[in-house]
């Protein structure tokens, strides 16, 4: 955890399994409370993470990397916390591949709501209504996708 000017910074680098997602809650959890986030926020934040992270897992954790033992060696994914008065800026990258446009498709459908006949593809839709940005661009070493998400919350920490 570091401290700047305008507030704190948590990154993490996991392994590209569902394993990883329950650990970044636990480490976020015990940031958001050394920081001062409140519960109720605290709680928003662990599950816009816990989408974030296991959408990635699943869709860009090298090939669905459900399981420790199925994880390619050396995939991994990145998270980037940033807690600042009143808000909170969330990063997520994986390495699976995926094309922005496509993503940017899903959470904002041309007619409002995603095709509720699909079996799959509504998760992103929901986590984009649960803050008040989201982005979608490629990854830093171009191998995935980073999520962007902000979420204004109106208190210190």
């Amino acid at each position: 955890m570091s401290e700047g000017p305008r507030g704190y910074e948590l990154s993490l680098e996991l392994p590209a399994a569902h394993r990883g997602v329950k650990i970044a809650r636990n480490v976020i959890r015990r940031f958001a409370r050394l920081t001062g986030l409140s519960d109720q926020r605290t709680d928003e934040l662990l599950l816009v993470v816990s989408e974030m992270l296991g959408n990635s897992v699943d869709h860009g954790g090298g090939e669905a990397a459900m399981l420790e033992e199925e994880v390619p060696c050396g995939v991994v994914l990145g998270l980037n916390l940033r807690l600042e008065a009143g808000r909170w800026i969330l990063k997520v990258s994986d390495q699976g591949g995926g094309d922005p446009a496509e993503i940017q498709e899903l959470m904002n459908p041309a007619d409002g709501i995603p095709d509720l006949d699909d079996e799959r593809g509504r998760g992103i839709f929901l986590m984009a209504g649960m803050v008040d940005r989201m982005d979608v661009e490629r990854s830093p070493d171009g191998r995935g996708l980073t999520f962007i998400a902000t979420k204004t919350h109106g208190e210190e920490g």
